[in-house]
């Protein structure tokens, strides 16, 4: 009945539900795969419909309030219908790079939706690893559409020594920049490509070396059930209870009434034993040694007068 306020308590965010970055993580590396085996120059506009369905999944895991999201989502949906439209109207290089560029602002503005609820959460969690996996994955993929952007818009080639320029070759040449692998089968041509590509190492850098291990470091696992009572409730205060003597001065002790008992029966006691019975009222009541235990000396000598 009490573990779930300790769980609250414990780990916010197991009360807050909604993280589907598991889900998203999932949903990239299917459209990943989907570029890689497409032979096709249209694998980019297969894949954009698939990047306006992890800015929603971003945008529903994230703090954006209800009116920003509800533009966001219409101004992407009404851009990527336009660049799609555009695109297979006008089945031109211009046409396509166009929904390239496109593509790469929706994946733009997932990463910054992802990166700002990481940022924002105050416990780092299986979720927030998974978000951090994912937006790394969506830099990867932005990189991509733009160097697809440049090389359709642009008047050379993008890579060197005639290499073709599709998705698939765009996506693997981003990734192995990303990561700083770099096999040097395929380089950039143009001085603008080198410069994108820079900037593409250098982010991944400095993403991996900044947000991806300070989540890493500071992550924590969830307490079970079991183990959140046992957190709470620690270890019984075993300090030893307040045992002082009681008052062992000398008590008012009157002549006891030691006359024969009469029907079996003890006389009434005198003023001075029921006074003795009931406590002094200054000092409290005369607190007797619990059963099994050997009274004080001066207790035990407490009714004998002096001599």
């Amino acid at each position: 009945m009490t573990q779930a306020p300790v769980a609250r308590r414990l780990h916010p965010t197991l009360t807050r539900r909604g993280d589907r970055y598991g889900l998203l993580l999932l949903l990239l590396v299917f459209s990943y795969v989907i570029s890689a085996f497409a032979a096709t120059k249209y694998a980019g506009l297969i894949q954009t419909p698939l990047f306006v369905v992890a800015l929603l999944l971003a945008l529903r895991t994230s703090r954006v309030k209800k009116r920003t999201a509800r533009i966001i989502v219409t101004g992407m949906l009404i851009g990527t219908f336009s660049a799609v439209a555009f695109a297979l109207g006008h089945a031109t290089d211009i046409g396509l790079g166009i929904a390239n560029v496109w593509t790469g602002l929706v994946l733009f503005t997932t990463v910054v939706v992802i990166i700002r609820r990481i940022l924002s959460r105050p416990v780092v969690s299986l979720p927030s690893i998974f978000g951090a996996v994912s937006a790394y994955m969506i830099i990867g993929l932005m990189f991509a559409s733009f160097y697809a952007a440049i090389e359709r818009l642009g008047s050379a080639p993008f890579f060197a020594h005639g290499a073709p320029g599709d998705t698939r070759t765009f996506q693997y040449f981003s990734f192995t920049t990303l990561t700083t692998l770099g096999y040097g089968d395929f380089t950039a041509a143009t001085n603008g490509g080198r410069a994108v590509a820079v900037m593409e190492a250098l982010s991944g850098q400095v993403f991996l070396a900044t947000l991806v291990a300070r989540l890493v470091a500071s992550y924590r696992t969830p307490p079970r059930n079991g183990s959140t009572a046992s957190a709470n409730t620690g270890p019984a205060d075993t300090a030893p209870a307040d045992t002082a003597p009681a008052d062992t001065g000398p008590a008012d002790t009157g002549p006891a009434d030691t006359g024969p008992s009469i029907g079996g029966r003890e006389p009434a006691a005198g003023p001075a034993q029921a006074q003795h019975r009931a406590g002094n009222p200054r000092r409290g009541p005369v607190t007797r040694p619990a059963a099994g235990r050997r009274a004080p000396v001066k207790w035990r000598n407490a009714h004998r007068r002096e001599p």
